[in-house]
């Protein structure tokens, strides 16, 4: 189709209608909900308001954060705390795998905090989550949202070698707008390392980007060619949406038709699935991308 420019924004004065969701309902995620509540399990769903905690749950599908809730990085977008973290948790493997068992969830989603202050990044707590929920939940599908481990192989190895069925790192912005969004990343040892784990036996990766952050489309769409070539299956893009005042500010709210444009563009490239539109966000129909 044709990439010619269209008029895709709008500014930031308001959330637009397409931004509005309706509060989580049904009768798989009112049980979820008790659960969760009932046993103090800890979901980013939960924590995060995602906005489709409803659907995803309706569907067997819940997100779970390891290694702390402090990050040592300090990203320009995110609202996780940032500073010195605690201590490591070894019990958390079973603490996670407990909860999805409870939950009778089809298909996790695993992600974590960046652990730069860890000699082995934190992978190692990583390869035993996903040990752990194997051992208590045979039938359970895994995705692991990795963070880059700053690249090093024999971590990223230790991701490799426990097999989960989908691996994902996001790249977040484009290019010109990764020192200032994701400051301590790099945009090119993102992408080298989903090409390393795509490349060394991984069998489906997945990346995500956020729109709504002064990006320019043809900036999008490199991005987009950048994660193709190096052999990315699944793409994740959705509204940027500042979680506080000391964040980063919205430019503009990206239109629905946008969204649909790049959905289309991603699949011309090759992409097997490409999740495009304002409430995506990286786990938004994380079960279908095993497949």
């Amino acid at each position: 189709m044709s990439t010619d420019t269209i008029d895709n924004v709008i500014p930031p004065k308001g959330k637009p209608k397409w931004l509005r969701v309706k509060l989580p309902t049904g009768k798989k995620y009112t049980q979820l909900r008790g659960l969760v509540d009932k046993y103090d399990l800890h979901t980013i769903c939960t924590s995060g308001s995602c906005p489709n905690m409803g659907e995803c749950w309706g569907e067997g599908t819940a997100t779970f954060m390891i290694l702390g809730n402090v990050c040592t990085r300090s990203c320009g977008f995110c609202g996780v705390q940032t500073g010195r973290p605690d201590t490591v948790d070894w019990a958390e493997p079973e603490k996670v795998a407990r909860s999805i068992k409870i939950m009778g969830i089809k298909h996790a989603v695993i992600t974590s905090v960046d652990r730069d202050d860890l000699k082995d990044m934190g992978s190692i707590i990583w390869a035993e989550t996903v040990k752990a929920i194997r051992r208590m939940n045979p039938e359970t599908t895994l995705e692991t949202l990795i963070p880059d481990f700053q690249g090093i192989e024999k971590h990223l190895d230790r991701i490799i070698e426990v097999g989960p069925e989908v691996v994902s790192h996001n790249m977040e912005t484009v290019k010109r707008l990764t020192r200032e969004v994701r400051i301590q990343a790099k945009y090119e040892r993102s992408l080298e390392a989903l090409r390393y784990l795509r490349a060394n036996g991984v069998n489906r990766t997945k990346s995500g980007i956020m729109l709504g952050l002064g990006e320019l489309e043809e900036e999008v769409i490199e991005t987009m060619q950048d994660l193709r070539n190096a052999n990315v299956d699944v793409v994740t893009i959705g509204q940027y949406l500042q979680p506080s005042k000391k964040h980063l500010p919205v430019k503009e709210f990206i239109l629905p038709e946008q969204f649909k444009k790049y959905e289309e563009l991603g699949l011309e490239m090759g992409f097997r699935h490409v999740e495009s539109g304002a409430l995506v966000r990286s786990s938004y129909k994380a079960h279908k991308h095993i497949h």
